[in-house]
């Protein structure tokens, strides 16, 4: 399994947490940054991840700021990529399991270390359940269709 990280400087403690985290679990990673708590822009690092992500050079992508909210939203500009925003592992789980979410977003203002680890490992080990799910994400691969000409 392979992972691309980003953050903003608000998300960067946290990143840095998950992808230690994730090391001691063997995966392999690729850090897309930021590097610093210097302020900088979360659209610039949604944008790497979420094109890597889409162009399948991941399996996954992660990504931290604030509230995880801006991330997201710029993440999900991309065509082929699901970020979902996830403050529990109830949503984790079922953003995989029924959405086939390819990134997490979470919010280091939001969730705390503990949980925001639970919720990284719920959402990688989930799997997508395909059925009446996959109609469901047809139907929002149309809608990027017909929007991003």
């Amino acid at each position: 399994m392979k992972i691309a990280l980003g953050s903003d400087h608000a998300g960067f403690p946290l990143k840095k947490e998950i992808i230690d985290h994730l090391q001691v679990k063997n995966i392999e990673i690729e850090d897309f940054g930021t590097f610093s708590e210097d302020s900088c822009d979360y659209p610039d690092y949604a944008l790497k991840v979420a094109q890597n992500v889409a162009n399948k050079n991941y399996d996954f992508g992660i990504l931290v700021c604030g509230t995880g909210i801006g991330i997201s939203i710029a993440a999900n500009k991309v065509p082929g990529v699901r970020a979902a925003l996830c403050g529990d592992t109830f949503s984790a789980h079922a953003s995989r399991e029924h959405n086939n979410a390819n990134i997490l977003a979470i919010g280091q203002r939001v969730v705390g270390v503990g949980l925001a680890l639970d919720i990284v490992d719920t959402f990688l080990s989930a799997e997508f359940q395909g059925g009446r799910h996959q109609r469901r994400i047809d139907k929002i691969t149309g809608i990027e269709r017909k929007y991003n000409k």
